[in-house]
């Protein structure tokens, strides 16, 4: 019998004109593009307004993430979308800026705090759990993960449970924020002016405002906490009582708000999109999640030394980040003229780097389309792990958070799984669409059934 193969969005094998694909890659940026990127080194796309090269090749990933990253920014296509929620956030400034954000931030990701957050952690785990048992049958397991992903966020960011007030209501307006925003818009093809007008979705700005005004609540109040001497040892505390070691100044309130916003949207919507494929795929191979189950007994110890035991766990979460990268592709621009695999690339190009397509490369991996966690224990996974997997980004940009995602999935993962089968629902196969993240475009509905 034929194993089933993950859900994938049919590739284009035809061309098309600039403003169909536009259309297209508004509608889905992954059902766009064409078959033979998945084959491709490197495609050149050109419009009337810009040059754009997607580049594959591991040694020019490498050249542009690792080797020389100050010739290659973020562009500020990707930051026009997102500004009216991140406003100058670490995600989106470049920079002698973006290395003052970086160096008041990383302290805080540091391994120690990853034990200090574990509790945490955990807690938010065990009420998913108990969430769970209450809602047995057909489930919509995107929405759980996003809800149990943002308790995470606020429990070891605020030390606040989702209950709370605020982040509740943080939580219900960012869910609306997501299902409104593409992951690029109308500047990503067109070279806007400064004084033009940008137009978002219904909603966008509104519910980014309202985001933004209940996380100046949550910071203003912490900031007084500190004052007092009463805040708690959290990540938040954590980062606001930071100086910058090169001129000793410490991020202002207004500063936090940015800064939050994106820890809420790299920290929740990420981990929320992993997450649910994660379980859809066990779900798929049945034979995993009970290998996920046996090992979950590890975590009947509820310190932090559980987690090195959750190997397997790790390595199905990994495989899901391969296969479903929430952020499936990124942009830099070229500072100055380079020139790659024998093409002029002028400056002002766009180079997009893409997981989807680089995760699934048909040149690099075994079984690129497959479900196999055992292949990180090949030759070939840990090849490919080095040179050609990418969803945290890598270099000086790497996400800071990466080894608090790691945790996270594998725990929440397991945990779930020690008290819970999963199946996948007849008729109701989820197709990835890329919005924030890569999400299913009608969701992704499992049955859930209590061992």
């Amino acid at each position: 019998m034929t194993a089933p193969q993950p859900p994938k969005p049919a590739a284009r094998a035809d061309r098309v004109s600039l403003w169909r694909y536009a259309r297209l890659f508004r509608q889905d940026i992954l059902s766009a593009q064409p078959a033979r990127l998945y084959r491709a080194w490197m495609a050149e796309f050109r419009t009337p307004f810009f040059r754009s090269f997607l580049v594959n090749e591991p040694e020019l990933v490498k050249r542009l993430l690792k080797d020389s990253p100050e010739d290659f920014p973020k562009s500020n296509r990707i930051a026009e979308g997102l500004k009216p929620l991140l406003g100058q956030s670490v995600f989106l400034t470049n920079g002698a800026e973006w290395k003052r954000q970086r160096r008041i931030i990383d302290p805080a990701f540091e391994g120690g705090r990853l034990k200090d957050t574990y509790p945490a952690m955990r807690a938010a785990a065990e009420a998913m759990v108990a969430r769970l048992r209450n809602r047995q049958g057909q489930v919509e397991i995107e929405a759980e993960a996003s809800h149990v992903a943002a308790d995470v966020i606020f429990r070891t960011l605020f030390s606040i449970p989702i209950e709370h007030e605020v982040a509740a209501e943080v939580f219900h307006r960012f869910r609306d924020y997501q299902r409104s925003q593409p992951i690029l818009n109308l500047a990503a093809f067109v070279r806007l002016p400064g004084w033009m007008p940008r137009f978002f979705r219904r909603g966008t700005r509104r519910n980014a405002a309202v985001i933004r005004g209940l996380i100046a609540q949550l910071t203003d109040e912490r900031m007084h906490a500190i004052h007092a001497g009463q805040a708690p040892d959290d990540l938040a505390t954590k980062i606001m009582t930071t100086r910058d070691p090169e001129t000793g100044g410490a991020f202002v309130a207004a500063e936090m708000v940015d800064q939050v916003a994106i820890f809420f949207l790299a920290g929740h919507e990420t981990s929320a999109s992993a997450l649910a494929w994660a379980l859809y795929l066990v779900a798929l191979y049945p034979e995993w999640q009970e290998v996920l189950s046996e090992e979950a007994i590890a975590l009947e110890d509820d310190s932090f030394a559980a987690v090195s035991k959750l190997r397997r766990s790790r390595d199905v979460f990994r495989e899901a980040l391969r296969l479903y990268p929430p952020v499936p592709m990124m942009v830099r621009e070229a500072a100055c003229p380079a020139r790659f695999r024998n093409r002029d690339v002028p400056t002002g190009s766009q180079m997009v780097l893409s997981p989807w397509h680089l995760h699934r490369h048909e040149r690099l991996w075994d079984n690129p389309d497959g479900f196999d966690p055992s292949r990180w224990e090949t030759p070939n996974g840990k090849q490919c792990q080095r040179d050609a997997y990418i969803p945290f980004s890598a270099g000086p940009r790497v996400c800071p958070g990466a080894g608090f995602a790691m945790v996270e999935g594998a725990l929440i993962l397991s945990m779930i799984l020690r008290h819970f089968r999963v199946r996948t629902v007849a008729g109701r196969e989820p197709i990835p669409a890329a919005h924030l993240t890569v999400r299913s475009k009608n969701g992704i509905w499992l049955e859930i059934v209590e061992r």
